[in-house]
């Protein structure tokens, strides 16, 4: 009986929530609608519930996933690197794939308050509760981690897309690991969303 059953499972019951309470809040964002504005449903998951969990669950502060400004200076750099080097390669996949043109030409409308509501919680999520709840436990491993259910959230998304986001998951961890602060990672996806609908629109 105990070569069945092996050693005895021990758990970190913070890492056992994260995972499931982060796979549970995409669900039921893919599968349910809580208001009649997607993007205020998102903030409430992925940004509003994580922290609840937060602080009434863990006791924790918020700091400690990246709520804060972490390292500002270095995450100011970073951003401005960040959008530089980004603009050419959205404008290209933006302009010249018809996939982007046709998916995302439909988001022009709301810019650029409906692309911030819609990732500020994403990222937190991902680059915030996850990671930094991950690397308690796995150290930089946390950087990998988070970064696969980000890809899989992409699926049904432009295939040229979808199959960058394993790399640009890990790119925008790196950015909140150096900084200490989802806040960076979430204003280079922001204005790559919102600039990547204004292309495929034709707007620019």
């Amino acid at each position: 009986m105990n070569y069945l059953l092996g050693e005895r499972l021990k758990f970190d019951w913070k890492i056992v929530t994260i995972t499931i309470a982060s796979t549970l809040l995409m669900m039921a964002d893919y599968y349910h609608k809580l208001t009649d504005n997607v993007y205020v449903d998102r903030v409430i998951l992925y940004l509003i519930v994580p922290l609840v969990i937060t602080l009434l669950l863990f006791r924790d502060n918020p700091r400690e996933y990246g709520f804060t400004l972490g390292d500002w200076k270095a995450g100011l750099v970073i951003t401005l690197i960040g959008i530089l080097l980004m603009a050419p390669i959205i404008y290209y996949l933006g302009s010249g794939d018809e996939s982007m043109k046709s998916y995302y030409k439909p988001y022009l409308s709301g810019l650029p308050w409906t692309t911030f509501l819609d990732l500020i919680g994403w990222e937190f999520i991902f680059r915030g509760w996850i990671l930094f709840g991950y690397a308690r436990k796995f150290g930089p491993e946390a950087l990998w981690l988070q970064a696969v259910p980000f890809a899989l959230g992409h699926l049904g998304k432009p295939e040229v897309e979808t199959l960058s986001t394993i790399f640009g998951g890990f790119a925008f961890g790196w950015v909140a690991w150096r900084t200490r602060s989802f806040v960076w990672p979430f204003l280079i996806h922001w204005f790559i969303a919102t600039f990547i609908i204004v292309v495929a629109a034709g707007a620019i």
